[in-house]
């Protein structure tokens, strides 16, 4: 089935971007040179309005407060490196903490439309839904619910990230109470549909997914605290002379119950279990029966999740937050 497509922003698409400022006889404030980096940066993300807290995230990594950088005077060299630092950070920002995202461009839309067997069982489906009182007949202004249950997976994008979407709505009076049958809708409907997808054509929309890519940035960050570290070996060791059991066995079970603390996937997301698997798998191969020092216990603790990093990094986990 055609979907909105998903498109992890992890800020590799920023590469390419070079500091382009407009000609000026005078010095730039700290906070121009914050507004034109980021109308560059969205422009490189698909047009996507760059989060609040992205935006912070990135200003805190360069230790800079926004306040003192309003009327910060900075000439065109001094202009031209925060642009660039402000635009590593995010990127940094988002290679710790990527953004999924749905790029709605019209295309699935025109899929459902060229194929006629398909658009007619999805009107099909969706009168069939909102005719509860199964009557055969349904208001006109249902076709905005119609709407809504399409969503971003099929390419619809929300009401409230499109005035578009109003705009087609009042062309065809759809909030009259006028009933419609089961043609009538899957007419009205196809007419909404492709005046959507050829505005969508021409401007898309990017929508953030309620979603979180685990690709092993943040246990990799984990891994270098030497601090951190140490007390979650505390903690594991702490399982095991309660608990007994091989080595493998306890740090596996200390993991699945705490390892999202560490940047490890939840168990519930997609995928999880199978990567549990392989690790492990890997690290009872050549696993001691012999009881582990500290020092041994956390060495061993530290492969196995070296061995998560390098499998995260391969293939990172997307997981539904709304799930």
């Amino acid at each position: 089935m055609a979907d909105g497509g998903l498109t992890v922003l992890d800020g590799s698409h920023l590469r390419a971007v070079v500091p382009c400022l407009p000609e000026s006889d005078g010095p730039f404030t700290g906070a121009q040179v914050l507004d034109i980096a980021e109308s560059q940066v969205s422009s490189s993300l698909f047009g996507l309005l760059l989060p609040e807290s992205l935006k912070a995230a990135a200003l805190q990594r360069m230790s800079l407060d926004i306040e003192s950088l309003t009327d910060a005077q900075l000439d065109r060299e001094q202009a031209s490196s925060m642009f660039q630092d402000y635009v590593i950070a995010i990127a940094s920002e988002l290679r710790d903490d990527p953004l999924v995202v749905s790029v709605l461009d019209g295309s699935p839309l025109k899929l459902f439309l060229e194929d006629e067997d398909d658009f007619a069982m999805l009107a099909e489906n969706l009168f069939t839904d909102l005719d509860t009182e199964d009557i055969g007949k349904i208001s006109k202004h249902q076709i905005r619910n119609a709407l809504v249950r399409m969503g971003v997976e099929m390419g619809v994008p929300p009401f409230s990230e499109s005035t578009h979407l109003e705009d087609i709505l009042k062309k065809y009076e759809v909030e009259g109470e006028e009933s419609l049958g089961q043609a009538q809708f899957a007419q009205l409907l196809q007419l909404v549909l492709q005046e959507l997808a050829d505005v969508l054509a021409e401007k898309h929309i990017v929508v953030i997914q309620n979603s979180k890519i685990i690709n092993g940035s943040k246990l990799k960050k984990f891994m270098a605290d030497e601090k951190k570290l140490k007390y979650e070996t505390e903690k594991v060791l702490q399982c095991a002379s309660s608990e007994g059991g091989e080595n493998t066995e306890i740090i596996r079970s200390y993991l699945e119950k705490n390892g999202q603390n560490m940047g490890l996937p939840p168990s519930e997301a997609n995928g999880t279990v199978d990567l549990y698997d392989q690790v492990f798998a890997d690290a009872e191969k050549g696993e001691s029966s012999e009881k582990l020092d500290r020092d041994e216990f956390e060495g061993t603790l530290k492969d196995i999740l070296e061995k998560f990093a390098e499998q995260l990094d391969v293939n990172p986990i997307l997981h539904d937050l709304d799930s």
